[in-house]
Parts: C-alpha cells; structure tokens; sequence
C-alpha cells in the first residue's frame, strides 16, 4: 500500500492513497446518482395527482353534459312531433301547388319544342346544301397538281390552265351561264363563253397562256439569260394578247373586252411587277390578263347580275314567300305571349307557396318558444257559429 505510483507537484502519491481517492469519488457519485432519482420520484408523484384531479374535474364536467344532453333531447322531441304535423300538411299543398304549375309549364313548353323543331328542320335543309358546296370545294382542291411538275409538260400546262377555269365556272354559275368550246361566226372556239343575263353579248375566256418564258425566267442564272427570258415573257404574251384580241373581240357578238385566264396567282403577281408594259398593252387592246382569285371575282360579278335577274323575273314568288314568313313570325309572337302567361301564372303561385311557408315559419318560432307546463286555465275559444252551447 505504501508504494509509489507517481510523484505530482514534488508530492509522492502512494497505492493506499490512490485507492482512497478512488473511494472517494464513487462515493460521491452514488450520494449524486440518489439524489437525482429522488427529485425524478417526487415529480412524478406530483404529476400523477395533477393527473387524477383533472380526471375527476372532467368526469364532473361529462356528467353534467349528459344531463344537458337529456334534457335537450327531450326538448327536441317535443318539437319534433309538431313539426313534423306540419311538414306533412305543407308537403301536401306544394306537391298540389306545383303540380298544377308544372301542368301549366309542360303546355306552353309543348308549344315552343314544336315550334323550335320546325326551325331546326330549316336549319338542317340549310346546312346540308352548305356541306354540299363544302365537299365540292374539297374535291377541286384535292385535284389540283403541283406547279413545278405542270410547267415541264406543255400539253399538261394546257389542260391545267383549262380544268381550273372550268372548275371556277362550274363552281359558280349555273349550267346555262356558261360554254366550253362554243364556236363563234367567225369559226374560232373559245375557252369559254360566259352568258351575261339581259345581253345577247357572251364574254369571251381564253386558257392557253403561254408560260415557257417563265420557265425560262425562273431557270436563269446570268444576266444574260434572264434578259433573254424577259424578251421570250414580253414577245410569247403580248402576240398571244394581240392574238386574243382579234379572234374573240366581235362586234355585236361577244362583249367589248375578253379574259386571258393565268392558272397561276404567282405568275400573275410577277406579270404585273415585272411586264406592266405588257399589261398595259392588254388593257389598250381590252384583254384583262386575270389570275384564279380575279376570275372568281368576275364570275361573282355575273352571278349577282343572274340572280338579280331571276329576283325580278320571279319578284311575285319572293313576296308570297315574305308573306308566308311574315305569317310565322306573327305566329311566334303570338305563341310567346302565351308563354309569358304561362310564366305569369307560375310566378304568382310559388309567390303564394313562399307566403305560406312564411306563416307556417312563424306560427313554429311560436310552438318552439312556447314554455309547458302549469299555467293560467285554457281560454275558451269562441263558437264560429255564434251561438249558445245551450243551444
């Protein structure tokens, strides 16, 4: 026990004293370790007694809910069995009530449904002959070839320009306003030949415009060839205009001026931009160089002049049938009135259903606040038939 260990600060620390030191500690700790479990025992302690008064205050609490409770429940019975006297006899007057509204609502809506089947049934004549002119204007799109392709066939370039005029008139015009290939007196053969109402005078069209100098031009890459191609453009169309001019330009036979038809908008646009030296040439010999939009815009032209003769060759049709149309809309008038009475009618008895509910509304806030129990003797109520029990 008396040996050395260590020497700290010159003082020679032995093995008893090292194990006293040891001692000491875990005494210390223990005496600190009771401590803490001392102090942790008296909260729980404490903890649990707060815990059992809050049981016992929230059992008193619970209790006297359930009283309530009861009590409420027998309140709510009460008056529930008046109310539900009540809730049958107004059951009873709405179902009458409304079903002699809703007799009154079915007549008059009868009356509008067949008067709006009869519009709808127009309207599907209507957009069927829309749907017609629709699938007509898909079929000509779908015929119509690339641009690029037609230019390399010179008999294809004829048929091409051709077809689409034919289609633009046959589109437009009905079967006597037009002719293909009528032969003049003087033997040549038009395109076309456009009926004018009211005029003897046909209005010449001509298809077979001459493109191979825009090939050209679309081809060339030096000036030179390009200056070559714009000479080729002005010499093809201004003899093909000259051409047009003197063969379908007849006095008193077709009209003062003649339609040389181009298939092509873009060459139409490049016509004018570029050669309108050539287009004003044309104009002074009267031949109008017209695109497809142009053509359709002139054959929109004659057809308002045909139908604006037909309406006056059958101007007594059109007024029997704006008589006929002013007779239904008198009608429509007449049945809408019957409806807006209707509709008065069924205003006026859902406002006496709402007076009624507001009685039955206040006669129960009067029940629910009516207090049971020993009161004042019932006062005898009077006799309706005014007279004596005796009797």
């Amino acid at each position: 026990m008396d040996q050395t260990l260590f020497i700290f600060s010159g003082h020679v620390v032995t093995a008893g004293e090292a194990l006293a030191a040891i001692g000491a500690a875990a005494l210390a700790t223990l005496l600190l370790v009771l401590l803490v479990l001392m102090r942790s025992g008296g909260a729980r302690r404490a903890e649990a007694y707060d815990a059992a008064l809050r049981a016992e205050e929230a059992e008193r609490r619970l209790a006297g809910l359930e009283r309530l409770q009861s009590e409420a429940m027998g309140r709510l019975q009460a008056f529930s069995s008046a109310l539900g006297a009540r809730q049958s006899d107004l059951a009873r007057g709405v179902a009458e009530r409304l079903d002699a509204v809703g007799a009154r609502v079915g007549d008059g809506l009868a009356a509008s449904g067949q008067a709006t089947a009869e519009q709808l049934s127009r309207l599907e004549a209507r957009l069927a002959v829309i749907d017609a002119a629709g699938a007509q204007i898909g079929a000509l799109a779908g015929h119509v070839t690339d641009l690029k392709a037609i230019l390399g066939n010179k008999p294809a370039r004829g048929a091409f320009g051709q077809g689409r005029m034919e289609a633009i008139l046959r589109d437009a015009l009905p079967p006597t306003g037009y002719t293909f290939q009528g032969q003049l007196s003087t033997g040549v053969r038009p395109d076309a030949l456009i009926r004018l109402p009211s005029d003897s005078r046909a209005l010449a069209v001509d298809a077979k415009f001459p493109l191979e100098g825009f090939e050209r031009l679309r081809v060339a890459e030096t000036p030179d060839a390009l200056k070559a191609a714009e000479t080729r453009v002005r010499a093809d169309v201004g003899k093909h205009v000259s051409d047009v001019a003197a063969k379908y330009l007849i006095a008193g036979e077709t009209q003062d001026v003649a339609l040389l038809f181009v298939p092509s908008e873009q060459i139409h646009a490049e016509l004018a931009e570029r050669f309108d030296d050539v287009v004003a040439r044309a104009h002074r010999l009267r031949v109008l160089i017209v695109s497809p939009s142009l053509l359709m815009l002139a054959v929109q032209v004659v057809q308002g002049l045909t139908r604006d003769a037909a309406m006056r060759d059958q101007a007594h049709l059109l007024q029997a049938e704006v008589g006929r149309l002013l007779d239904d809309v008198r009608r429509i008038g007449e049945r809408v009135d019957k409806l807006k009475t209707h509709f008065g009618q069924a205003v006026g008895d859902l406002d006496q259903i709402g007076v009624s509910a507001e009685k039955l509304a206040r006669r129960g806030l009067r029940l629910e606040q009516l207090e049971l129990g020993a009161g004042p003797a019932v006062e005898t109520l009077p006799n309706p038939l005014g007279r004596e029990a005796a009797e």
